[in-house]
């Protein structure tokens, strides 16, 4: 585990995570192969005590890093980390790639209409009402994303314009990230992140289906009114019945060279019916099912199952799960197999307890019921699209 503190050196500019699918918090780029986030000490310390059969199935845990919001001559907020001491050499972001070029693009389009550039222009609207709690400035920075952002952005590299697909739950995310920060903490607060891996890096075309797991989303530190809020959505969607609900997808479509995406908001409203429809959508590329997918998915999930259902304690509420896949072609072998690569990754674990956990004043004896439940319901789904039923 690496811990950087020294302000002294240049820092990494971090960019918006252009494949995250859904959570709140925002997730940034660090690296081609390292993400980070916000840190909260739960899971902070999940990842520290993390139990050996369970590494397989989250990201590599890379350590903290300090980070601290900066401001331009032109008022431009940016996230900024130190970095890493074993760094071989200066950081240098390149300038080819996809989130960078979104990203400038989208700031130079938003100017050419006479607005802000995004998180300028996010502030701006916060600075007039910083006594909005976080969750309604969080609601009207989606409003005005929906209206500021578009999925499909022109980006120029060399002679040649090419068209690019991201999904705006990211760009949602981090916009609302910096006008908490800007509306909360002066500039030179510094602010600890975790490191984890970037699971989708290997991916030309991540296809990444984000499902929250088990029948209760609350912590037990959850006040009432969070408590009563959390089991509501469980009752009004596919947690109650399957243990299960979508917070997050996006599918590569051959046939048009983009993504589909849909959010938390089209999971919720989904019937147990609809849930099974959204999979099967989840594993078509637009001109077919991606039928060579459903055994390895099926094969991971059961052995993502036997390891939860031997870990006494755990109760890992609000977390997810990732499925992952490219949306390439198979490729095939000289041998004429076709390879097929799928991930099955757990994260999110702000609200996880455990036995051996710091300071928990609430202990479970046996494995989670309510996400061996999901998996169970997960399973049978896949399994059901398989046979064609």
């Amino acid at each position: 585990m690496v811990v950087q503190d020294s302000m002294d050196t240049p820092g990494v500019p971090l960019e918006p995570f252009l494949h995250q699918v859904g959570g709140h918090l925002s997730v940034l780029k660090y690296d081609e192969h390292t993400v980070c986030k916000p840190l909260i000490s739960q899971e902070q310390r999940f990842y520290e005590s993390l139990p050996l059969a369970m590494k397989r199935f989250t990201p590599q845990y890379k350590g903290t890093i300090t980070v601290h919001l900066r401001k331009d001559s032109r008022g431009h907020l940016s996230l900024v980390a130190n970095p890493l001491k074993e760094s071989r050499g200066p950081f240098k972001v390149s300038t080819e790639s996809a989130a960078v070029a979104i990203w400038q693009t989208l700031q130079q389009t938003t100017s050419g209409r006479g607005a802000l550039p995004l998180p300028q222009w996010q502030h701006t609207q916060l600075a007039h009402s910083l006594k909005e709690s976080p969750a309604t400035a969080l609601l009207r920075s989606e409003l005005h994303l929906e209206a500021q952002v578009p999925s499909l952005v022109e980006v120029v590299n060399g002679n040649q314009t090419e068209r690019r697909s991201f999904n705006p739950w990211g760009l949602h995310c981090h916009q609302a990230h910096l006008s908490r920060l800007c509306a909360e903490y002066p500039e030179n607060k510094r602010h600890r992140f975790l490191l984890l891996e970037n699971v989708v890096s290997q991916y030309k075309h991540p296809c990444i289906l984000d499902l929250k797991m088990g029948t209760r989303q609350h912590g037990d530190d959850a006040s009432e009114e969070k408590k009563a809020r959390h089991m509501r959505k469980c009752a009004r969607s596919t947690s109650a019945c399957l243990g299960v609900r979508i917070c997050g997808m996006q599918v590569y479509q051959t046939d048009k060279k983009h993504f589909l995406f849909k959010d938390k908001y089209y999971g919720r409203k989904l019937s147990v019916e609809g849930f099974r429809q959204a999979l099967y959508q989840f594993l078509h590329d637009g001109t077919r099912l991606r039928m060579e997918l459903l055994e390895p998915i099926q094969r991971q999930l059961r052995a993502l199952l036997s390891v939860i259902r031997s870990q006494s304690s755990y109760r890992f509420y609000s977390s997810s799960l990732l499925i992952i896949y490219d949306g390439q072609e198979t490729l095939q072998t000289p041998h004429g197999s076709n390879v097929v690569k799928v991930d099955i990754r757990m994260i999110d674990f702000a609200h996880t307890t455990y036995k051996s956990s710091w300071n928990e004043h609430t202990t479970y004896d046996g494995p989670d019921p309510g996400y061996i439940f999901g998996l169970e319901n997960l399973i049978q789904i896949f399994q059901d699209i398989q046979e064609g039923e």
